[in-house]
């Protein structure tokens, strides 16, 4: 294996030798910077570029995407790493040397600490200043909206509410926050306890496909769901979801430290409010820029429309088509975006 993918890859298998015995662990702490990976590395031999697969739809549609339309508009052998580990993947953006190049899916304000630290501090990692507004925060079924009643966080603070979710009878309602090695996830844990609902639910860190099948499970029974969600999305395509309501930001409320920053991030951090309004970037490796100076060229000029992300993601998930086959589809139905990203 070239020398420029040995530390991600041995970084990588050093998390996955660790899984095992620490899964629980991770369940119940927060991420360490070091989180789950979810797929050995993908071969990268003699690759132009590399590109993380974080395992999740909409993140995968897109990187498809870019990766298709790079490789279709300018010959390049783009390859793949699979993980969930975001702290790791702007590490190895920031090494600059080919182990990450592209990083697709950086959503803000979540990821904003890392941007602080490698876009604005080190100076070695650039951000698209395109992006495309998404939407965060709590999901119900339509039938706790319904049925219960319950439309605004306030109320899942109510240990009578708590109970409504609660599948296992152990007294306590479940709740998906995230999966780890997110940066929303370590977010979720602290506005559980600040919004004032944390000793009332097991607040689940799981993979998303864990979540999509409980929900899954609810909807088609018509009972009661409730998780943290964001869009775009399939999941509002394959079911009826409603926001719940929350207070509306306040920056003076959403103080978030991230594992990366201070080891005592939960305890220091204080989260009472809805999500700043989100937009999801592209970066990618400063060194790219020399390497590969056509396509951080196209990095900054390309958009995505949410509908479309939706779209590829729905396909993904319930029509089980290949990402690749979901992305080539779109490349060859939609020749003028394709062209304007590079320049033509």
């Amino acid at each position: 294996m070239p020398a420029r993918f040995a530390n991600l890859t041995n970084k990588l298998r050093k998390i996955s030798a660790t899984q095992l015995g620490n899964d629980m662990k991770n369940r119940l702490l927060a991420p360490s910077l070091g989180v789950l990976l979810l797929a050995p590395v993908s071969s990268a031999f003699g690759a132009d570029v590399t590109m993380p697969d974080p395992n999740y739809a909409t993140a995968t549609a897109v990187m498809n995407v870019i990766k298709n339309a790079a490789e279709q508009e300018l010959g390049l052998d783009i390859s793949t790493v699979t993980t969930t580990a975001v702290p790791v993947i702007w590490e190895a953006m920031d090494r600059n040397k080919g182990e990450v190049d592209i990083w697709p899916d950086v959503w803000l304000p979540n990821q904003q600490g890392l941007v602080d630290k490698y876009v604005k501090g080190a100076g070695t990692v650039k951000l698209a200043q395109n992006g495309y507004e998404a939407k965060q925060g709590y999901c119900v079924t339509q039938v706790t909206v319904d049925k219960y009643g319950i439309k605004d966080v306030a109320d899942l603070t109510n240990p009578d509410n708590a109970k409504i979710f609660d599948t296992n009878g152990d007294g306590k309602g479940e709740i998906w926050i995230g999966a780890s090695g997110w940066q929303s996830t370590n977010i979720e844990k602290v506005r559980a306890r600040d919004y004032g609902f944390a000793d009332f639910f097991d607040l689940q860190v799981t993979d998303e496909a864990v979540a999509a099948a409980s929900l899954d499970r609810a909807a088609k029974a018509d009972k009661p769901w409730v998780g943290y969600c964001y869009g775009p999305h399939q999941n509002f395509a394959r079911y009826k979801l409603a926001f719940l309501t929350e207070p509306k930001h306040d920056p003076a409320k959403f103080m978030m430290l991230q594992p990366s920053e201070d080891p005592q991030w939960f305890e220091k951090s204080k989260v009472s409010s809805a999500y700043a309004d989100t937009t999801v970037h592209i970066a990618y490796a400063g060194s790219l820029a020399q390497r590969q100076p056509e396509l951080t060229a196209a990095l900054d000029r390309i958009t995505f429309n949410p509908d479309d992300i939706s779209k590829w993601a729905y396909a993904i998930i319930v029509d089980k088509k290949p990402a690749g086959d979901v992305a080539k589809e779109w490349i060859k139905a939609h020749p003028d975006d394709v062209a304007k990203w590079f320049g033509h």
